[in-house]
């Protein structure tokens, strides 16, 4: 049974045509005006009528950035796209004559990685998806996780200091201000000033004008003693984090995504080590696994998809 998976973020819509074991048949992009709902909802139905040609299809799931409703119908609020309250299953069902469901893309991506990737052999996960913020999905009970609203998991906004530094989202002193690829340049860049082991880091800066990504995760798997302590810094909070969600919700296992992941154990250790050290009753409490994610770019279609395949079975 096939089903279609849409991604919209905030400079591009991604599709796919996506069979019940995960895989991709066929692929779309192209870009998105995340100022005018309107042309996002006829590019959504042109690339859903591409990519069903010559297929009989089941579903399409629409995955975006904000707080959907727990009928996976109406977008609350979309910080990149223009949409308030925006009925978008209802305009696409109406326009598409196929079952449509819509998630929030980080629960999207999670379900591809609970159902396709590292997840895949158990029934309780957190995510962890590292980039510019921390985004974040619960699976419990081989259920996807998302609360009484629908607007469930925003694991990044999670408080791990009392008034500590502002986040976009109002509050002060959320995990995505500790733990985020953001967070990481501002360590990076603090280590840099205060010289000694930041030596490496203040070198390329001064040869190039400006840390990015890129130059602290080269120096990283170079070995370089200041990005190395930028990224233990970085994994000690997110490990932080994690001992909190654990503490509610008891997960097998705790997977990290988004590119910091690339680092691999590099990360792992300290995010690992960091859980252990406040865990309760421990060498009696059974202590979760920490892995990479495996799927990168296409789990946000691909869950989706999956998850529109399933909506479509139940009903």
């Amino acid at each position: 049974m096939h089903a279609i998976g849409i991604d919209i973020g905030g400079t591009k819509i991604a599709g796919a045509l996506v069979d019940e074991l995960g895989t991709i048949i066929r692929a779309d992009r192209q870009p998105t005006t995340a100022s005018n709902p309107q042309l996002i909802e006829d590019a959504v139905v042109a690339m859903v009528e591409r990519l069903s040609e010559g297929v009989e299809v089941a579903a399409v799931g629409v995955a975006a950035a904000g707080f959907i409703d727990a009928s996976q119908s109406i977008v609350y609020y979309a910080p990149n796209i223009a949409w308030r309250n925006e009925p978008f299953r209802e305009k696409l069902e109406r326009r598409l004559g196929l079952h449509i469901i819509v998630e929030n893309d980080a629960n999207a991506a999670g379900w591809a990685e609970f159902r396709f990737g590292a997840g895949r052999l158990v029934s309780d996960m957190v995510i962890l998806t590292i980039g510019t913020g921390v985004g974040g999905a619960i699976v419990s009970g081989d259920k996807l996780f998302r609360g009484g609203f629908g607007a469930a998991a925003e694991l990044g906004h999670m408080r791990v200091v009392p008034d500590g530094l502002p986040c976009g989202c109002g509050a002060r002193g959320c995990i995505e201000q500790y733990g985020s690829g953001r967070a990481l340049l501002r360590t990076a860049n603090e280590l840099a000033d205060a010289g000694g082991v930041g030596i490496g880091l203040a070198d390329v800066r001064a040869r190039v004008g400006t840390l990015s990504g890129i130059d602290v995760s080269t120096l990283i798997q170079s070995g370089d003693p200041g990005a190395l302590l930028a990224l233990r810094t970085l994994g000690h909070w997110l490990g932080q984090a994690c001992a909190s969600f654990g503490a509610v919700l008891d997960p097998q296992l705790f997977v990290i995504g988004g590119g910091v992941a690339q680092a691999g154990d590099l990360l792992l250790d300290p995010i690992r080590q960091a859980y252990l050290d406040v865990l309760p009753a421990r060498g009696f409490h059974p202590e979760p696994e920490f892995r990479i994610a495996e799927l990168v770019n296409d789990a946000g279609v691909v869950g989706a998809a999956d998850l529109a395949r399933i909506y479509a079975e139940s009903i």
